[in-house]
């Protein structure tokens, strides 16, 4: 074991309060919110289960794992939020100055579509 997968190495979290293991060294069971959301899951309120360390840039990074065994489905938005949802992104492609439905967002920087901004007089 090389000495800085050592330093990262306390599987019983007695150095860093919760046990902690080196990068792919967790055993199995552990998982990232990441690899939650892929397999389907979320933590369902569960707390920190444990934890991967490594060295990165700007020092020493972290990655939080939880347990699978208490990770829950994901949940799925009802079909009104999800109307909701549609309505707010079409409104962000509606253009307040000439209210023209276009094929991409405002940008919120110029606060109208590109065609009005560019017919701006002085432009």
């Amino acid at each position: 074991m090389s000495r800085f997968r050592a330093a990262y190495w306390d599987p019983e979290g007695t150095r860093y309060g919760i046990p902690t293991f080196w990068w792919g060294g967790a055993p199995a069971g552990y998982a990232t919110r990441r690899q939650l959301r892929t397999r389907g899951l979320r933590p369902g309120g569960q707390p920190v289960a444990a934890q991967i360390l490594w060295r990165g840039v700007g020092g020493t990074r972290a990655a939080y794992l939880y347990r699978l065994d208490l990770a829950r489905p994901k949940r799925t938005a009802s079909p009104a939020q999800q109307r909701a949802i549609s309505a707010a992104l079409r409104a962000r492609r509606i253009c307040p100055a000439c209210g023209e439905l276009r094929d991409y967002y405002i940008p919120r920087s110029l606060g109208e579509c590109l065609t009005c901004y560019d017919a701006r007089p002085g432009r």
